[in-house]
């Protein structure tokens, strides 16, 4: 990509009403825009991060066996009804609407009730089972506080897996191999060292659910880390019982803050029980099929990047979800040797199947490092008429500051 195609531009200043860091660096380095409180767009830079953390996550849920699916984002009443979950007092995050027709829809803040009971199409037998079912696909919730960015919205992406297993041994099984795969994800997303597993409530389904903690001050949550064991315990059951459980003490803990980055959940069959979702075993008996679910949200992941891997200076992407690999920087000269060199180097890296964002515009060398800095490509590669007097360009590492000139032959 030419910096002079590409139609959005970097800004001094993010909108006044814009206080989380993670949105006034995006949108200042023209990642995202906003069009109101906790509804973001994605621009093209912003777009390609968001689809390299939705590749990442889709090749680990491909490695459990997932199968990619797309629900509808409109929702039947009478299925969430069956469920008791459509009343404004039991979910009061519902944004809901009518048909011409007077039905009453909503728009899905999740999927349970609706892949329950798709699967009831496909399940009959155990020789239908496991089902491990998952999607990347819009969420609507009417949020109450919407304050963090792109770390909390109202619409926002969201990649959720629903297992459907046999027995609670085998989901058990699915549910710890899940878990590993939370954690190879964060760790392949640059988060692995400061992301912990952590303990929380698991509601009226299970003794526990597992949240996916990453350590940061721009967290809403409060958790007790212990950093040999690397988990931690949610606020909200940080009791005896809990201690004893996982065989921890008290001292040994240390409260952070921190933001849930992915939360997985055994279901039991809550939802199988509602919806009448059953399957035969050899004998022909019948059985409920054991659920589970299991969310990230790819948009809140990329906030917590830019929240956490960025400096004064602007973002500092990882390798494995920048928009770009190489940032070319050419400072033209007055006789046009620069601009024939650079064009011909940004066709070779390209046509080498490198991704460049090539800065061919018309403008000083201080605007072209000051915008390098913010949009924060890991490398930046500058030619100019001083590198070329060695056939050279200037390489800069955005995280460590590296400096080193380097041969353009060998690049």
């Amino acid at each position: 990509m030419r910096q002079t195609q590409l139609f959005t531009k970097t800004r001094r200043e993010a909108p006044k009403d814009e206080v989380a860091k993670n949105a006034q660096l995006l949108i200042r380095a023209g990642f995202i825009n906003k069009e109101m409180a906790g509804v973001y767009s994605y621009l093209p830079l912003g777009l390609r991060v968001l689809n390299k953390i939705v590749g990442v996550i889709r090749e680990e849920m491909n490695s459990l066996g997932g199968q990619e699916v797309s629900l509808t984002a409109l929702q039947d009443k009478n299925l969430w009804e069956k469920t008791g979950r459509w009343s404004d007092d039991v979910l009061d995050i519902w944004f809901k609407t009518s048909l011409k027709n007077g039905t009453e829809v909503g728009l899905g803040t999740t999927h349970e009730e609706e892949i329950t009971n798709l699967m009831k199409n496909f399940i009959h037998s155990y020789r239908d089972l496991p089902v491990y079912a998952y999607q990347f696909q819009t969420k609507f919730r009417n949020e109450t506080r919407a304050k963090s960015g792109i770390m909390r919205c109202r619409e926002f992406l969201m990649k959720d897996l629903y297992s459907f297993s046999k027995d609670e041994k085998t989901h058990a099984e699915f549910y710890e191999k899940a878990k590993q795969s939370y954690l190879k994800i964060y760790e392949r997303l640059g988060l692995g060292e400061i992301t912990y597993v952590t303990f929380s409530s698991g509601g009226t389904f299970s003794k526990y659910s597992h949240e996916f903690q990453t350590i940061t001050d721009a967290g809403e949550d409060s958790i007790f880390v212990h950093e040999q064991k690397k988990i931690a315990i949610n606020k909200e059951v940080m009791i005896d019982e809990v201690l004893n459980d996982l065989g921890i003490k008290r001292e040994d803990l240390i409260e952070k803050k921190a933001v849930e980055v992915g939360n997985i959940f055994n279901l039991g069959t809550k939802f199988s029980d509602a919806l009448d979702l059953n399957y035969s075993d050899e004998k022909g008996s019948p059985h409920k099929v054991i659920m589970g679910c299991y969310g990230i949200g790819p948009g809140r992941v990329m906030g917590t990047i830019a929240e956490i891997l960025s400096d004064e200076k602007g973002l500092v992407w990882p390798e494995a979800v920048a928009p770009f690999a190489v940032h070319l920087i050419a400072i033209f000269d007055k006789a046009g040797k620069v601009k024939v060199e650079a064009d011909n180097l940004y066709k070779k890296l390209s046509e080498k199947g490198i991704e460049v964002l090539f800065d061919d515009r018309d403008a000083t060398a201080g605007e072209k490092f000051g915008d390098g800095d913010l949009i924060g490509i890991p490398a930046r590669y500058v030619i100019s008429e001083k590198t070329l007097a060695t056939e050279s360009v200037e390489k800069k590492d955005r995280l460590t500051g590296k400096v080193e000139m380097v041969k353009i032959s060998s690049l």
